[in-house]
């Protein structure tokens, strides 16, 4: 039985918890690494909870992507820096590679968490985008289902607090080295209309 050992810092419950775990050839590497690690704040079957993003289903060239991202500190918003960054320290590029192989063959589910009556504008927004404000339709690179493609992220079914929140941060200046356009486009969207493409996500399967 071969035999892998990591420690990673997660926060959860508002504690640190250090756990080493070994390969378990029954459940698989994956399973072993997220019930020891990811579960606590992305849920058990990895759907997401309020604070923390889905991970199941999501692309595996953007999950590698994150967690580099996370040990390099460049995405620096508030929940990166209390979490993430201790949560990605020791994960090594190995590790990393083969539990986003293992997340995005997980089947996602839709959050539907979202304000129903903003649907139909945040359909419009992402399909078509706003010229009036500069904003490019979503749909251009996350796809008509928003079901991402190589290191662009699924955004379709993810909760409506995240994507909200993440867009804001966005506008406010965190995680600037992310992939262009994201940030300069986050920048231009009004309140309205995160709130409509982040409600109209939400119940995207």
């Amino acid at each position: 039985m071969m035999l892998i050992k990591t420690t990673i810092t997660l926060f959860a419950v508002a504690m640190s918890t250090a756990s080493a775990w070994a390969f378990d050839d029954k459940k698989g590497f994956g399973q072993v690494f997220v019930d020891n690690n990811c579960s606590w704040c992305h849920g058990p079957s990895l759907q997401g909870f309020t604070t923390a993003p889905r991970l199941a289903g999501q692309t595996a060239a953007y999950i590698e992507s994150q967690i580099l991202s996370f040990k390099t500190h460049s995405r620096d918003n508030p929940l990166a820096r209390q979490v993430m960054w201790g949560a990605a320290r020791t994960v090594t590029p190995e590790v990393a590679r083969e539990l986003a192989l293992y997340l995005s063959g997980l089947d996602a589910e839709a959050a539907r968490d979202g304000l129903s009556e903003l649907v139909d504008q945040g359909r419009s927004v992402y399909a078509n985008g706003n010229s009036g404000a500069n904003v490019p339709s979503c749909a251009v690179c996350h796809g008509p289902e928003g079901q991402g493609a190589g290191a662009i992220p699924r955004i379709g079914g993810l909760s409506y607090r995240y994507v909200k929140r993440q867009l804001e941060e966005w506008g406010q200046g965190y995680h600037a080295s992310a992939a262009f356009p994201m940030p300069a486009v986050a920048r231009q969207l009004s309140a309205g209309d995160i709130d409509a493409i982040a409600s109209y996500l939400s119940f995207v399967r």
